[in-house]
C-alpha cells in the first residue's frame, strides 16, 4: 500500500541512539589464556613462521601463503601491516607463552559500524585451545564495546572447520555468495556469517560462562561453547 504523503518515510526500523564508531586503534588485549598485540614484524614475524613450519595446510584457504622462509614472511608481514584497510594482530598463548597465529580486523566500515574479523591463521599449537577460543573473545568483545553494530565472519565455503568454528563462536549463518572470487587460480564461493550487537549480551555471557575455570577439569570442558551459543544464533549452517 502507498504511504500518504503526510507520512514520515520509514524504510527500516529506526537507530535513533546509535553513534558512529571509531576504527579500532590496535590496542593490546589481555584475558586468562590469551594476549593479542597488533601484529610486528620485528617482534613476531621469526616466532610466527617457526610456528607455521611444517604445516603447510595452514595456508590452504588463505590468498597467500605457505612461505619457504623466515625473511619471505618476514617480508610478507612488513608489506600487509603497512595497508590501512586490514589490522592485523599476533595471538600469544599464556599457557605456552609464545606467539601461535595471527587474527585481523578488516573491511572496517564506522559508518555503518560493520567491521569483520579474517585472515584467521592458526599454527597446531593454537587450534583447539581455550587461548584461541579467547583470541576471538576478545576481538568481538572489543569492537562491540568500542560501539560497532555488526561483526561478520566470512570463509571459503569448502572450508568446513572455518564454518564450524564460526557457528561454534556464535555466529549466525547469512548465505553463500557464489563465485565471490578467484583465489590461487581456484573458484572461491564465500559463506558469510555474523553477530549483531542484539546478540552480543547473551553471547558474552555464553563466552563468560566457557571461559570461567570452573568449566574445565583437567583442561577438559564441562559445558560447551556451542552449547552455550546455540540458543543466541538465529541461524545455523545448514552442512553443520
Amino acid at each position: 500500500m502507498p504511504r500518504s504523503t503526510t507520512d514520515t518515510p520509514v524504510f527500516g526500523q529506526p537507530v535513533p541512539d546509535w553513534l558512529t564508531p571509531s576504527a579500532p586503534k590496535g590496542a593490546s588485549l589481555s584475558g586468562r589464556y590469551a594476549e593479542i598485540h597488533l601484529l610486528d614484524a620485528e617482534l613476531h614475524a621469526a616466532e610466527l613462521f617457526e610456528a607455521y613450519t611444517g604445516h603447510d595446510q595452514v595456508w590452504d584457504y588463505l590468498p597467500y601463503g605457505p612461505f619457504q622462509t623466515a625473511a619471505d614472511y618476514k617480508q610478507w608481514v612488513i608489506q600487509t601491516i603497512s595497508a590501512p584497510v586490514h589490522q592485523f594482530y599476533a595471538i600469544k598463548n599464556k599457557e605456552s607463552g609464545a606467539f601461535e597465529g595471527v587474527a585481523s580486523f578488516l573491511r572496517i566500515d564506522p559508518a555503518n559500524g560493520s567491521i569483520e574479523v579474517g585472515h584467521i591463521n592458526y599454527s597446531p599449537a593454537l587450534q583447539q585451545t581455550r587461548a584461541g577460543t579467547e583470541a576471538m573473545y576478545l576481538m568481538m568483545q572489543h569492537a562491540f564495546s568500542i560501539g560497532f553494530r555488526r561483526y561478520e565472519w566470512k570463509c571459503n565455503a569448502l572450508n568446513m572447520a572455518s564454518r564450524r568454528a564460526a557457528q561454534r563462536l556464535g555466529f549466525s549463518y547469512e548465505g553463500v555468495f557464489r563465485q565471490a572470487t578467484v583465489v590461487k587460480g581456484c573458484n572461491r564461493d564465500t559463506a558469510w556469517f555474523a553477530i549483531v550487537d542484539q546478540e552480543w549480551p547473551a553471547l558474552n555471557r555464553a563466552f563468560e560462562t566457557w571461559l570461567a575455570p570452573d568449566n574445565f577439569e583437567q583442561g577438559r570442558q564441562l559445558t560447551s561453547l556451542g552449547d552455550l551459543t546455540s540458543n543466541v544464533r538465529v541461524a545455523s549452517d545448514p552442512l553443520l
